[in-house]
């Protein structure tokens, strides 16, 4: 059946979508705060763009590696609820309008892995004292995975 081999390899696309997305994160922290990648740099300690430039960047790196993921998640999440309601929807209302689109998506796809937790090839199982289930809940919407 369809549905259970999807529920086999959800773990595991889980995870390959974590990695993309802290990398994706991180790469937008590296750009913010060292003016690479076609963004010129934030001037250090300027409030709020150095700041959210290292959450993006450490929350980013935790992520893709699968350390601390939830709080890592949960702290990029906020500080892209907060970009998009304090610097984008001072322009327009919807995300299209203003520019927001990168802050909408990034801060509802870490609010979904605050959630699911880091899936497979996370490298908090290699961490001593760590067991695979740390950070993966046992049932995902009444299955088990």
């Amino acid at each position: 059946m369809m549905i259970t081999h999807l529920d086999r390899v959800r773990p595991h696309v889980l995870g390959l979508f974590r990695i993309v997305i802290g990398l994706l994160f991180t790469c937008h922290g590296i750009a913010s705060l060292f003016g690479t990648l076609g963004r010129a740099p934030e001037p250090a300690g300027a409030w709020p763009g150095w700041y959210a430039a290292v959450v993006q960047l450490a929350g980013g790196v935790l992520v893709a590696l699968g350390i601390g993921t939830r709080t890592a998640a949960f702290l990029g999440s906020g500080s892209m609820a907060f970009a998009y309601f304090d610097v984008h929807q001072r322009a327009a209302l919807l995300p299209i309008e203003n520019g927001g689109e990168a802050a909408v998506l990034f801060c509802w796809t870490l609010l979904l892995l605050v959630f699911t937790g880091p899936g497979t090839l996370s490298a908090a199982r290699l961490l001593p004292g760590r067991r695979a289930s740390d950070e993966r809940p046992e049932h995902h919407l009444g299955v088990p995975v």
